[in-house]
């Protein structure tokens, strides 16, 4: 399977309780910080709710 980098590029700072959570069980806390998930269908929900936030790059 290939790999997601995602980098957290904007605050959570104002968001939806809903954006803020996925963001924290995505392991984000700090802008710039950065995870590696495998692609999958839980992830990609997660980050198409919160795209605007995040960098997406595929590996």
């Amino acid at each position: 399977m290939s790999k997601i980098k995602v980098t957290l590029k904007r605050s959570i700072t104002g968001k939806s309780d809903k954006q803020r959570k996925i963001i924290e069980s995505m392991g984000l806390s700090r802008i710039g910080q950065t995870r590696v998930y495998e692609d999958t269908p839980v992830i990609r929900g997660m980050i198409n709710k919160t795209s605007h936030l995040l960098d997406i790059e595929t590996e």
